[in-house]
């Protein structure tokens, strides 16, 4: 059997307005090459300088993730000959970066970070199909980057698939990048070997340019599975660069794998030592102090004081104006509980022994219904009409009315389209709950009467039948009858 070891490293676009070393817009629709200067093309005689907010933007990231902000670090010359790297070589750091040291604690995993650095971004090459010829867009070249490189702790293609989604929401929560992977503003290359001795490293191979979540993790898997078969041949693995192609699902060689002295770094002579310390702006113990709550923090709090899931609280937090919003209705359920004239007590108290149940109802009405208005109307969160105030209102009618799913659905619905709060529409449309007894006896028996094989059959033991008679009179009521009620009328007239 054999052990995969999995390192990554992650190169993440950082959302500064201009690039890493000349004063260029980052736009990312504008036309192929007209976010260009002399500096980010190389021009001979040009200088570079460095972008005071993807410093910054560099230093929350680090912070976040538990790293050791290098008081001094430096620039170096990456030098390599590629057509997307106009000056012939990478301004990035090497044996000086900016932090170091750091970890990305996961719900079960501790992902240790070795470095965070600063680098520009290469040229867009596109190729081509059929033509003898390819393209180049300089708009990307400059652009700035922080790479991450983790220590080899993975030991599965779903962890590093973990891994990286956890990223993405924290670089989304920070601020300092969307880090979306299919528009290339987050891109992960792996490090991947395999041994039969656990903590001992077989032949690196890499994998390049990673752009989604799920070629991230099929990748590994058809690697190990290749490596695996070649070692089990007894035949010997290329230390090489490969690459992912999405149509046959397979890696496939690229060139030899390159070492650091390949690259023959030394210090960029154009660009002082970054000393952290001689710069007010990036004081890192300010900028620690301006962190937000980050995303594991967040979903453990959702599960501990609000009491959603585990599997409600990955759909919420990933969406952090959509925990915004459900933290807002959560807020406006406590106080009104708490408010409430027969609330007496302790207000924890009260919120303990009410929470659950609210939160039930939130979950529901907020993840399978109103999440899938918003999806069937393509309507974005920012455009809802529904307010966070309105919704715990509507939450609170539920609670207290009993009303049915279908008159529920009914009145968020018409909140969805109109904005207007669930009371206002319960009056105007004079929307009411059937829950006189006697009329809904007689409309049950009206039911069995009309359903006499049905009923025959269900006497006989195809007790599922009842959610059909159950049905027929929600239909007959027009959806305002209790369906709870009517089940145990139903019950009751049948089983006599």
């Amino acid at each position: 059997m054999f052990i995969p070891t999995i390192g990554l490293e992650i190169h993440l676009q950082l959302n500064t307005k201009s690039k890493m070393f000349c004063a260029c817009s980052q736009r990312e629709k504008s036309l192929p090459n007209s976010n260009i200067c002399p500096i980010c093309l190389g021009y001979p005689g040009t200088l570079p300088t460095v972008n005071e907010q993807a410093v910054k933007k560099a230093i929350k990231l680090a912070v976040a993730l538990n790293c050791q902000i290098n008081n001094v670090s430096q620039f170096s010359r990456k030098n390599y000959f590629y057509p997307d790297l106009p000056k012939g070589y990478q301004i990035s750091q090497y044996d000086q970066p900016l932090a170091s040291n750091g970890y990305l604690q996961l719900i079960d995993h501790k992902i240790n970070i070795t470095r965070i650095h600063l680098e520009e971004d290469t040229a867009k090459i596109i190729h081509l199909k059929q033509q003898p010829y390819s393209l180049i867009d300089y708009n990307r070249a400059g652009i700035s980057l922080a790479e991450l490189v983790t220590e080899p702790d993975f030991h599965s293609a779903k962890l590093a698939r973990k891994f990286c989604q956890e990223l993405q929401l924290v670089c989304r929560y920070l601020n300092i990048s969307d880090a979306n992977m299919e528009k290339g503003e987050m891109r992960c290359e792996v490090n991947i070997s395999l041994s039969q001795t656990k903590g001992k490293l077989g032949t690196k191979v890499e994998i390049k340019n990673l752009n989604s979540f799920q070629t991230v993790e099929r990748s590994i898997e058809y690697e190990i599975k290749r490596q695996t078969k070649l070692l089990e041949k007894k035949e010997s693995i290329l230390q090489e660069t490969r690459g992912w192609n999405t149509d046959k699902q397979i890696t496939f060689s690229q060139r030899i794998k390159e070492e650091a002295q390949d690259y023959r770094y030394f210090p960029e002579p154009d660009l002082l030592l970054l000393d952290i310390k001689k710069l007010n702006n990036l004081r890192v113990e300010k900028i620690k102090n301006s962190l937000p709550e980050l995303p594991i923090a967040k979903r453990q709090r959702f599960q501990q004081e609000y009491g959603f899931s585990v599997s409600e609280a990955n759909i919420i937090i990933p969406d952090e104006q959509l925990a915004n919003y459900t933290e807002k209705i959560i807020s406006e359920l406590r106080a009104w509980l708490i408010s409430s004239e027969n609330s007496e007590g302790d207000e924890e108290e009260i919120w303990q022994k009410n929470k659950k149940e609210l939160t039930k109802l939130v979950s529901n009405w907020l993840i399978n219904r109103l999440l899938g208005l918003l999806k069937r109307h393509k309507t974005p969160l920012a455009d809802l009409k529904i307010t966070p105030e309105n919704f715990a209102q509507f939450i609170v009618i539920l609670s207290q009315r009993h009303f049915s799913s279908s008159l529920g659905q009914q009145i968020l619905e018409q909140m969805f389209i109109s904005g207007q709060d669930p009371e206002q529409i319960i009056n105007e449309q004079n929307i009411q709950q059937v829950d006189d007894q006697l009329l809904l006896e007689e409309i049950v028996q009206q039911i069995i009467d009309a359903n006499p094989v049905l009923v025959k059959q269900y006497r006989q033991g195809k007790t599922v039948i009842i959610k059909f008679l159950v049905g027929q009179a929600m239909k007959q009521t027009k959806g305002r009858a209790d369906p709870q009620l009517v089940e145990q009328l139903l019950i009751k007239s049948l089983t006599e």
